[in-house]
């Protein structure tokens, strides 16, 4: 892949950004724990943030079109840049009975991060030339993993010498170099001039998906797939390890390592042989969510740690085995000024489920056991397997430039 500025200032960007995220997550979850003492409290911040990004994503296509996407995409990661100033500031001083403003400002900031994803997932196919998105994507989700992987890692030492309000001043002067990076991209211009009302610039992508058969196919499967990963976030996940794996927390945060382990190796792979995935993107992605439904139910009934360790790495590959293929189809499948709002819809999809899920996920795995939830989890992906088998000539990269 020949690198080019524009890819190399949004993944630096979005890169820097990423990072800045993880750091006030860190942050925030310490600062509200401290505070109310309260485990209930600190899992509201994925909650708020999930459902910020999902009202992001079902009002995000009322911009498009009127604002250029280069300006967008800067334009948010300014406007989180104030946010975490206003933070910080906050932070100062902050007491048990108003610390619920915390909540209100990581709202605001996934609200703009809800409009910058879909935006930095539409600017690659406009940056780099379509025989090279397969690497561009692996790329991407390389950088991404690594460094969400390290930074968790790297935020609980932060805390070690600085305080929460300390540690946010860093996160804004990382989204402020970050936002400094995006506002050099080369316009892309999408805006038109025919007038159409709200409703129908809201319901346009959710148009393009109905109307466009291999997108109809990646919203189902979007859904049953990111209903099937809440059964891995860190709540259920400690509860599998000890009561079904009887083991102490510490297997927790292998399990969840060697999970980000395959994520990263499964991109690797894809952007060292994207020339063979290209030919193949339908048997990759086949390939990737079947193994996925095996590994997790194998996951489910297994009780030694090692091999839970094993099976959650191979999770992990699968992920991206599938996923950067298929990122590959959605890019190829509309014309390029389409691409926005069909990743705000299927974004839409994501954050929606995700948010319900997790708190169904939890109920069952209380009321039937958790081994039990990662049996359904398993299900799911079968399901997406399914789909994916029996419509595999949709799953094809348009060879046409769109």
């Amino acid at each position: 892949m020949n690198w080019n500025k524009n890819f190399t200032l949004l993944l630096t960007g979005q890169s820097l950004a990423n990072m800045g995220d993880v750091l006030y997550m860190v942050s925030v979850i310490s600062t509200i724990f401290v505070l109310t003492e309260s485990a209930t409290a600190a899992s509201f911040v994925p909650f708020t943030i999930t459902s910020a990004m999902f009202v992001s994503s079902l009002l995000t296509p009322l911009l498009i079109g009127k604002v250029n996407l280069n300006w967008l995409m800067a334009g948010t990661q300014i406007g989180k840049t104030f946010l975490l100033v206003l933070l910080g500031v906050i932070l100062i001083g902050l007491s048990a009975s108003d610390f619920y403003w915390i909540y209100v400002l990581i709202g605001l900031i996934a609200f703009l991060d809800g409009c910058a994803n879909p935006i930095s997932q539409t600017l690659i196919p406009h940056y780099v030339k379509p025989e090279d998105l397969v690497q561009a994507n692996g790329i991407t989700e390389t950088v991404a993993q690594i460094l969400q992987a390290l930074m968790w890692f790297i935020g609980s030492l932060f805390l070690l010498v600085l305080n929460p309000p300390q540690l946010v001043w860093l996160v804004g002067v990382l989204f402020a170099i970050s936002s400094s990076l995006l506002c050099f991209l080369e316009s892309v211009n999408l805006t038109t001039k025919e007038s159409k009302g709200k409703l129908e610039q809201i319901k346009e992508g959710w148009r393009t998906l109905a109307d466009t058969k291999v997108l109809r196919k990646i919203g189902w499967i979007n859904l049953y797939e990111t209903l099937a990963s809440t059964v891995w976030i860190a709540a259920i996940l400690l509860v599998f390890v000890s009561d079904a794996l009887h083991t102490a927390e510490k297997w927790w945060g292998f399990i969840n390592g060697a999970f980000f382990a395959g994520l990263i190796l499964g991109s690797i792979y894809c952007i060292k042989y994207f020339s063979f995935i290209e030919r193949k993107l339908s048997a990759f992605i086949f390939a990737g969510s079947f193994a996925g439904f095996l590994a997790t139910i194998l996951f489910s009934l297994n009780s030694v740690p090692s091999i839970a360790l094993v099976l959650s790495f191979i999770v992990g590959i699968s992920v991206q085995l599938k996923s950067i293929p298929q990122q590959t189809v959605i890019q190829t499948s509309v014309p390029k000024e389409r691409l926005a709002t069909v990743y705000t819809s299927l974004g839409a999809i994501g954050t929606g489920v995700f948010g319900i899920g997790s708190l169904v996920m939890g109920f069952l795995a209380d009321l039937l056991g958790v081994r039990f939830v990662f049996i359904i989890s398993g299900l799911l992906l079968m399901v997406v397997s399914v789909i994916v088998n029996k419509n595999n000539q949709l799953f094809v990269r348009n060879l046409m430039e769109p």
